[in-house]
């Protein structure tokens, strides 16, 4: 992910793409907005899951620092080197790159991902084939900085491609399937020549002076793409990360022929070059970020469920509350919420990640029906009242909870909208229907004693009806 967001979220959106940070009013030219047909429909398909599942994990977890970027040298809080190593870059870099040499999640078991996630209420998963520091989750031929390397002990493993068995284990639990892959390669010697040190995250060559090591890059980049669109079943969507990498910064890979080889192997495919605006972004990525508003293209907020991407032993979660409340702002404004889990170097997810998702399960299965396949309908969201709707024009008023507050209150006034006169209000999770009555260009709904004595759930409650 991008380290720069949080500092730069109010530079000017052309600083914001070259960073790879994403910018929410950032236009694509009109010239350039997505025509194939194969992808408009598998985008209408990404709209309909609302809630995905984001997976970092790599050699790093060993040391439970931030993915990739502690290689970065940069002066900025989120490259920071700690330990032994930290006070020499080549020193560290050689450590760091020889995690590979101890990298061995023997608990690794991604059906039991599969199952706990699919029950939350998760519908697709995008994993980090490769980050930016070059280490490859998947059986590249490109490079021997991979998990199936001799030299790696989990290659000994049954299957140790990594990659290729949670694509196939969620797959086959029903979920779309996504690919995360840096364009960047910090590992890769033409992009980071180890004739020249690194000044900072991009190439660090006169690619005009030599055009030929370039070439090489571009040629290994699509190769690794070609990897993943042939030799993993199904793909769904190509997450490019890494926005840096991009013709305006003089790095240009070639977008347009990565696209069409990869759609040729992948119809439908969805591309997210994310922060490089233009036809290949597909849908945008605000990182850790909810706009204040529904916005006017395809978008998903990705956040991590604890407060770092990548694995540490004592991060904090966010509470069972916070999640719900963040998967119904990003549906009420017409998003998708991708919430990442760093797995351990043993391959395990800890176990508050375990207790979230069991909370997101109990509060899913009443809830989702107004969650899935829904579009945002103004005015979205007033107070503490989140709208969506249906296909068929069905609409729905989620309530989200205060602190502390474990049942709705006896009346809910919905200021905008009112049913038809005669219709029916149900509240998910409750047999019997709610009385109501008109309350100026709004309705009151009367929320029984019994019910609020006992709500079908905690943390927000959602009621049906038909628009008037």
């Amino acid at each position: 992910m991008s380290r720069s967001s949080a500092v730069l979220v109010f530079a000017l959106p052309v600083l914001l793409a070259c960073l790879g940070v994403p910018a929410f009013a950032q236009p694509s030219p009109a010239t350039e907005v997505e025509t194939d047909p194969l992808v408009l429909a598998k985008l209408e398909w990404f709209q309909d899951q609302k809630f995905g599942l984001l997976m970092h994990w790599g050699t790093y977890s060993q040391w439970q620092i931030v993915e990739s970027w502690s290689l970065c040298p940069e002066d900025e809080g989120w490259c920071e080197r700690r330990g032994p190593y930290a006070q020499n870059f080549f020193e560290y870099k050689r450590a760091y790159e020889n995690l590979k040499a101890t990298f061995n999640p023997v608990r690794f078991d991604p059906a039991a991902w599969a199952e706990a996630a699919w029950i939350a209420g998760m519908r697709y998963v995008v994993f980090t084939t490769k980050h930016h520091d070059g280490f490859c989750m998947f059986d590249t031929k490109e490079t021997d900085y991979k998990v199936t390397a001799p030299d790696c002990p989990f290659s000994a493993q049954p299957k140790p491609d990594i990659a290729g068995a949670i694509f196939a284990a969620f797959r086959a639990r029903g979920f779309g399937t996504g690919a995360y892959f840096s364009k960047p390669d910090w590992h890769c010697p033409d992009y980071w020549w180890p004739y020249f040190p690194p000044f900072d995250r991009s190439v660090n060559y006169d690619i005009a002076k030599y055009p030929q090591r370039w070439e090489a890059f571009k040629t290994f980049t699509r190769n690794q793409i070609r990897e993943l669109m042939s030799n993993y079943g199904p793909i769904d969507i190509l997450w490019l990360d890494g926005g840096w990498v991009q013709p305006r910064n003089d790095q240009d890979i070639d977008m347009p022929g990565i696209a069409a080889m990869a759609r040729a192997l992948q119809p439908g495919l969805i591309i997210v070059d994310r922060a490089v605006p233009g036809r290949f972004q597909n849908y945008r990525t605000p990182e850790n970020q909810v706009p204040d508003s529904t916005l006017p293209y395809v978008w998903e907020t990705c956040m991590p469920m604890a407060t770092s991407w990548s694995y540490v032993a004592t991060d904090t979660y966010k509470s069972p509350r916070e999640l719900v409340r963040l998967l119904v702002d990003i549906v009420a404004k017409g998003g998708n919420l991708l919430l990442n889990i760093g797995p351990s170097p043993e391959g395990e997810w800890d176990p508050d990640a375990y207790d979230r998702l069991a909370a997101l399960a109990t509060w899913m299965r009443v809830n989702s029906g107004a969650i899935y396949r829904t579009r945002a309908v103004a005015p979205y969201k007033e107070g503490k009242l989140c709208y969506t709707r249906l296909p068929d024009g069905t609409l729905h008023a989620i309530y989200l909870a205060d602190e502390g507050e474990t049942a709705p209150p006896a009346s809910v006034t919905i200021p905008s909208l009112a049913p038809q006169s005669g219709s029916v209000v149900t509240m998910l999770g409750v047999t019997e229907p709610m009385t109501w009555e008109r309350s100026g260009p709004g309705f009151v709904i009367h929320v029984p004693e019994a019910v609020r004595a006992q709500p079908p759930c905690a943390h927000a409650w959602a009621w049906r009806f038909t628009e008037g």
